[in-house]
C-alpha cells in the first residue's frame, strides 16, 4: 500500500522526518517497507516568461528568446518549438538542471547563438497528458496554473511528495485505504484524526435516485451490499491540479473528472468504486446477479472476457455491463458526452472475486482489494464521499437519496474486555483505564465488560486480538523481558529421526551425497519410469491449485525425483555420481494420506549390480539385520527384468534394488547404465535389531572356497541358503567372490565361486572337521540343486 504523505497530511498530524516517522509505524505494527521523495530527479528547473522572440540568424526554425527566469536578468535561450509566444509562462531548464532520466542541461551555444537554458516540454518532466490535458504532446509546456517567474517548477506542478510503501498482514484490509493509514499515524503518534463521515446537502427538489434507476440482487451471498447514486447535469472534464497530483503519486493515470473521483475514494477509503452511463443502461435498472451460460462481456481494456455461471455481473435487465469486483464494461463507460452518471458502491464475497479474476486473467486495483475481505460498513461512506467531491470541483448536481440493498451486519460489534487476560497474554501490567486509553486512540469504546469494534476492524474477534492491538500501541519495546514459566519442554530425537540420521551416517560413509527433491511431481513421470496401466502407484493424490502440470501430484515413488538428479549430473557431463534422498512417498488412505519414507539410493558410471548389491548390504549390516534373502525380481518394469532384485528379512519385504530399465533411464536422458534402490524405512525399523556386544575372536578362521557349477538360472542366494543351513554351527559367512562362464564350463551353466568361513568359539578347527562340513555340503547340493564342485 503506497501512501502520499502530502495527501495524508489532510487526515493526521506525524513528524516531518520520514526516518522518524516509519520508525514509529513500524514500531506499532504498520511496517514500512520503504519510501520514495518524488520530484529529486528534477533540480534547477523553474518557471520562466518569454518576455522576446527574434529569429536565429542562422536558422529559419530557430527562435531567440529571451526569458525572465526570476534572475537578476533575463536569460537567453534558443529554441525550436513552434508553439512558444511571447508573454507564454514555460519551464526553463537553467545552467546544470537535472531531469528524470539523469539528464543534465548546460550553457552553450546553438548554430553559433549562446543558450543559457533550455525550455521544457511535458515529456521531459517526465510527465504525460493525463497529467496535463491541456499541454501539447510535441511542444514547450505552456503552463496554466498560477505561477510566476523563478518559481520551482516542482512546486508548481505539485510534483514534491513522499511516498511511503507500507507492507500490510492479510488481515488488515482497513489499511489498504490512506483513511486506514490515517487512523493508524493518528494513533501512533497520539494525534487527533482529522476526519468527519462526508455528508451530501439534500436539495429538495423533488428529485430522487429511485427515479434514474432501481437495483436488484439476486445474489446476496456474493454481494451483501450495494449501494448506488445518481449525479445529473455532468460536465466531464479535467481533475484539478490537487487530485491528479495525488493519483499520480499514487500510481494511478488521471483520466476525468468522474473517472479520477472514483478512483481517489479506492485509494482514500479502500472501497472500490465504478460509474456507469446512465443513458447506456437499458431499462433503468440494475440487476446484481450470476453470469449466464455462454455469456461475455467487453471489459474497459476492450477485451473480450468469456463468463461462466460461477461469475457475478451487474446487468441492466438485458445484458452485463460490469465485472462484478473486477472491472467495468466498455458499454456503459463515461464519455464525454455523459450527462447523468450512476455511482456504484458496494461489497462482494473475496473468494468468488478472486477465482473470477483468476478465470479471466484480469487482475485490477478493485479486484485485489475485495480479494483481501472489505468490510461491508465502508460502501456507503464511499459513495457519499463520492458525491461530496463532485459538489466540491462542480462537475454536476447530486441527485438526493441513495438505494441501499444490505444483507449483512454492518452495526459495530462487541469483544469481551478481560484486561486481566490482556496482561496476562502481553506480560504487563496495565491498569484497566490505561488499557482502555490505548484502544481508544483506534476508536475502540470500552463499555463495562465490553469493547465496542468499530465495524471496519473485521479482524478483532476475541480477546487475543484485543491484547495484540494493546501490545502493538503501548509499545512493545516497553514491555519487559519475563522468564517463561511451566515445566521444561524434554526434547529428544524420535526413533525414526534416529533412524534417518543413522542412515544419513552408513550413506554418506558409503560415498553416497545427500539431494532433496520436491515431493510434488508430473504424472507423466509414471510413464517414464514404464509403471503399469493398472500399478496402484498410479492412483497418486493430486493438489487442487498446483503451480502447474510438472508439480500436480503427490508422488508415490521416489525413483523418479532421483532419476531426475541422476539425469541433471548426467547432462552437467559428470563422470559418475552416487545419490541419495530419505525421501517421503503418498499413498492415497481413505480421507487422509499414507505417508512413508523410502531411503533411495542412485548411481552411475562407477560399479554394477554387485556393488549397489553390497551396499545395500553395508547397509542392513550397520542395522544389525543379518537374516536377509535376495530374491530375483522381474515384475518391477523400471528395473532391467535380468538385474533387479528384493531383499526381504524373513517375510518383511525390506525393498527393491537393481539396474534402472535402459528404456526408463532413456526417458530422463541418461544414456549410461545407471542403478537405484528403494528401501522402506518402517520395514527397515522393524527388522532392525540391537547391536550385541561380541568378544573379540580367540580362536583362528579357516577359509574353504568352492567354485561350484550349476544352472544358468540358479540363483546364488538360494545356493549360499542350502550351503549355511547344511554348514554347521562353525560356519560364521558365505560370500560369493566370482562367476566364471567359458572353457570348461558347459553351455547353460555357469561356476560361482564361493568363500566359507569356519570358526569356533573355544577352540581351533583342524581340517579333518572343516573338510567334513565341506563334504556335507557338497553333497546335499547335488542331492537338492544338482550343484556340482568344478574339476
Amino acid at each position: 500500500m503506497k501512501v502520499s504523505l502530502n495527501w495524508l497530511k489532510d487526515y493526521a498530524s506525524f513528524p516531518a522526518d520520514i526516518h522518524d516517522y516509519t520508525e514509529g509505524m513500524t514500531m506499532s505494527g504498520t511496517k514500512v517497507e520503504g519510501w520514495e521523495a518524488l520530484g529529486e530527479d528534477i533540480e534547477n528547473v523553474v518557471v520562466g516568461k518569454v518576455l522576446s522572440m527574434e529569429r536565429h540568424p542562422d536558422s529559419d526554425h530557430l527562435w531567440v528568446c529571451s526569458v525572465d527566469a526570476g534572475g537578476e536578468r533575463p536569460l537567453q535561450i534558443v529554441t525550436g518549438a513552434q508553439n512558444v509566444r511571447v508573454g507564454d509562462l514555460v519551464p526553463v531548464c537553467l545552467d546544470g538542471a537535472k531531469l528524470p532520466g539523469g539528464k543534465t542541461i548546460k550553457t552553450g551555444k546553438l548554430r553559433g547563438v549562446l543558450s543559457e537554458g533550455m525550455l521544457c516540454s511535458i515529456s521531459e518532466l517526465g510527465l504525460t497528458l493525463h497529467d496535463f490535458p491541456y499541454a501539447v504532446e510535441d511542444g514547450i509546456f505552456i503552463l496554466k496554473e498560477d505561477c510566476k517567474p523563478g518559481d520551482d517548477i516542482r512546486d508548481v506542478l505539485m510534483l514534491r511528495d513522499i511516498l511511503v510503501d507500507f507492507e500490510l498482514t492479510f488481515n488488515r484490509p482497513d489499511c489498504l485505504a490512506l483513511l486506514g493509514i490515517a487512523r493508524e499515524t493518528a494513533a501512533t503518534f497520539r494525534t487527533a484524526l482529522k476526519y468527519e463521515e462526508p455528508v451530501v446537502a439534500p436539495k429538495n427538489d423533488g428529485d430522487d435516485v429511485t427515479g434514474y434507476v432501481s437495483v436488484k440482487v439476486e445474489n446476496s451471498v456474493l454481494c451483501p451490499r450495494y449501494t448506488a447514486r445518481a449525479v445529473k447535469n455532468v460536465k466531464i472534464g479535467p481533475s484539478p491540479l490537487w487530485m491528479r497530483a495525488r493519483l499520480r503519486a499514487c500510481g494511478v493515470r488521471p483520466i476525468n473528472n468522474i473517472v479520477d473521483i472514483t478512483n481517489y475514494v479506492m485509494l482514500e477509503y479502500g472501497q472500490p468504486m465504478h460509474a456507469f452511463d446512465h443513458e447506456f443502461i437499458k431499462s433503468k435498472s440494475i440487476v446484481v446477479r450470476n453470469a449466464r451460460e455462454g455469456e461475455s462481456i467487453i471489459t474497459l481494456d476492450s477485451a473480450e472476457r468469456k463468463l461462466d455461471p460461477s461469475m457475478l455481473v451487474i446487468a441492466d435487465g438485458e445484458r452485463a455491463i460490469a465485472l462484478a469486483g473486477v472491472m467495468g464494461g466498455e458499454n456503459s463507460e463515461i464519455n464525454d458526452n455523459t450527462a447523468t452518471v450512476i455511482f456504484e458502491s458496494a461489497n462482494f464475497n473475496r473468494e468468488n472475486i478472486r477465482f473470477t479474476s483468476r478465470a479471466v486473467g484480469l487482475r485490477t486495483d478493485s479486484s485485489k482489494r475485495f480479494e483481501k475481505g472489505l468490510p461491508p460498513y465502508n460502501a456507503l461512506p464511499a459513495i457519499n464521499r463520492a458525491c461530496q467531491l463532485v459538489e466540491e470541483l462542480g462537475c454536476g448536481e447530486v441527485v438526493d437519496g441513495v438505494i441501499d440493498v444490505c444483507s449483512a451486519d454492518i452495526a459495530p460489534y462487541k469483544v469481551d474486555f478481560k484486561p486481566q487476560r490482556i496482561n496476562q497474554i502481553l506480560g504487563t501490567s496495565l491498569c484497566d483505564a490505561e488499557i482502555a486509553d490505548i484502544l481508544s486512540l483506534i476508536e475502540f469504546k470500552v463499555e463495562g465488560d465490553k469493547v465496542t469494534v468499530p465495524a471496519y476492524r473485521t479482524d478483532i474477534v476475541n480477546t487475543a486480538d484485543l491484547a495484540e492491538e494493546v501490545g502493538r500501541l503501548y509499545g512493545v519495546d516497553k514491555i519487559e523481558g519475563t522468564r517463561f514459566e511451566g515445566r521444561a519442554a524434554e526434547g529428544h530425537i524420535t526413533p525414526g529421526k534416529q533412524l534417518c540420521n543413522l542412515l544419513d551416517e552408513y550413506c554418506t560413509g558409503l560415498g553416497y551425497s545427500e539431494i532433496y527433491t520436491y515431493s510434488f511431481i508430473s504424472p507423466l513421470w509414471f510413464d517414464k519410469i514404464r509403471l503399469s496401466g493398472d500399478d496402484a502407484r498410479r492412483d497418486a493424490i493430486k493438489i487442487r491449485n498446483p503451480l502447474g502440470d510438472e508439480t500436480s501430484i503427490m508422488r508415490t515413488t521416489a525413483l523418479p525425483s532421483m532419476l531426475s538428479c541422476i539425469s541433471l549430473n548426467y547432462s552437467r557431463h559428470n563422470l559418475s555420481a552416487k545419490l541419495f534422498e530419505t525421501a517421503t512417498v503418498f499413498r492415497k488412505s481413505g480421507e487422509m494420506s499414507d505417508e512413508r519414507k523410502i531411503l533411495c539410493l542412485g548411481s552411475y558410471g562407477s560399479g554394477d549390480f554387485f556393488d549397489i548389491k553390497g551396499d545395500i548390504e553395508a547397509i542392513l549390516d550397520g542395522l544389525g539385520i543379518k537374516e536377509r534373502a535376495f530374491v530375483r525380481c522381474t515384475d518391477e518394469h523400471s528395473y532391467h527384468p535380468g538385474r533387479c532384485a528384493k531383499v526381504f528379512c524373513g517375510n518383511v519385504l525390506l525393498g527393491v534394488f537393481g539396474q534402472v530399465h535402459p528404456l526408463a533411464a532413456r526417458e530422463f536422458g541418461i544414456e549410461c547404465e545407471c542403478f537405484a534402490a528403494e528401501l522402506e524405512l518402517d520395514a527397515l525399523s522393524v527388522c532392525r535389531a540391537e547391536p550385541q556386544y561380541a568378544p573379540i575372536p580367540v580362536f583362528p578362521a579357516s577359509e574353504r572356497d568352492l567354485a561350484l557349477v550349476m544352472d544358468e538360472d540358479a540363483e546364488a542366494g538360494a545356493v549360499c541358503d542350502i550351503i549355511k543351513k547344511y554348514g554347521g554351527k562353525a560356519l560364521v559367512s558365505v560370500n560369493v567372490f566370482d562367476v566364471y562362464r567359458g572353457k570348461g564350463v558347459e553351455d547353460g551353466k555357469k561356476s560361482v565361486a564361493f568363500r566359507l568361513t569356519f570358526r569356533l568359539p573355544d577352540k581351533t578347527l583342524s581340517d579333518e572337521d572343516v573338510d567334513k562340513a565341506i563334504s556335507k555340503i557338497l553333497k546335499k547340493l547335488g542331492e537338492e540343486a544338482g550343484i556340482a564342485l568344478r574339476s
